[in-house]
């Protein structure tokens, strides 16, 4: 080999190695990154969902163009799974009287609405609406760092639902799983106090669903939750559904409340 190969041949190895090293660090932020905003996620989850089962109730209102359209009331019992984390929830309709103690269950990745004048339990999709711009899957107790990716997306000061200034993370969510009630989301979690502020959900094709905003944080079993989420319409400012969270309590769910089967022998207390 001439001294002009062997000096060609080094100078490629001294090129492959500073890629090489360069690829690596550029990993390694995003890594970190990644698991960063994976822990603000979570720790936004913690300030919204109590840290063992229990029981709230929710109220549902429905606006349009400031005028209320409709409402109902939700009895929620929610308990985590041991295995996977995410939260397992029995909901049932208190109010209006036409919709009194019909059920919803939510188990691991299936939901099912149960009527009993007909005795007949069905697969519903979280995404279906189910009071205004309420889905499903907005009324059940969720981690959403188990149903999401998250990758922080900066800092930046971010108006609250009460148009106060706040400090905030920005986390753009990735749908881990394709039965998640949301395909993408951006999400507003202060600095410092992990509290959710504000969050845009978006359908796969891009379009913009609706925005929500937490509001009036008060103590609740142990810490400052939000108690209302002002949820506006992607299209239509003036469609606005608000829900409003009371009655927290701690509560054993008994296993037998999360099994489909057991929906028709169930008996509000």
């Amino acid at each position: 080999m001439n001294t002009i190969s062997l000096a060609r041949r080094h100078l490629m190895y001294l090129s492959t190695a500073v890629v090489a090293l360069f690829t690596g660090v550029g990993q390694m932020p995003s890594a970190h990154a990644s698991a960063e905003a994976q822990a603000i996620l979570a720790a936004s989850d913690a300030v919204r969902n109590p840290s063992r089962s229990f029981a709230v109730t929710v109220n549902l209102i429905e606006y349009r163009s400031a005028k209320q359209t409709d409402n109902n009331t939700l009895s929620v019992y929610s308990k985590a799974d041991s295995n996977s984390g995410q939260y397992r929830s029995l909901i049932r309709f208190a109010a209006p009287v036409r919709d009194v103690n019909k059920l919803m269950l939510k188990n691991g990745n299936d939901l099912w609405f149960f009527d009993p004048a007909s005795q007949a339990s069905i697969r519903l999709s979280p995404q279906q609406r189910l009071l205004g711009q309420a889905s499903n899957g907005d009324v059940v107790t969720v981690n959403m760092a188990k149903d999401y990716v998250a990758e922080l997306g900066g800092e930046e000061d971010t108006m609250d639902g009460e148009r106060v200034a706040r400090r905030c993370h920005k986390l753009l969510l990735a749908a881990a799983s394709p039965d998640v009630t949301y395909h993408r989301v951006e999400m507003w979690v202060e600095t410092g106090t992990a509290r959710p502020v504000k969050a845009r959900f978006f359908a796969e094709s891009g379009h913009l669903l609706k925005t929500a905003f937490y509001r009036k944080f008060q103590s609740q079993l142990g810490r400052e939750r939000p108690t209302e989420v002002v949820i506006i319409d992607g299209l239509d400012p003036a469609w606005v559904t608000v829900m409003r969270y009371s009655d927290y309590a701690w509560r054993d769910v008994p296993e037998a409340w999360l099994q489909r089967d057991y929906l028709p022998r169930f008996k509000p207390e």
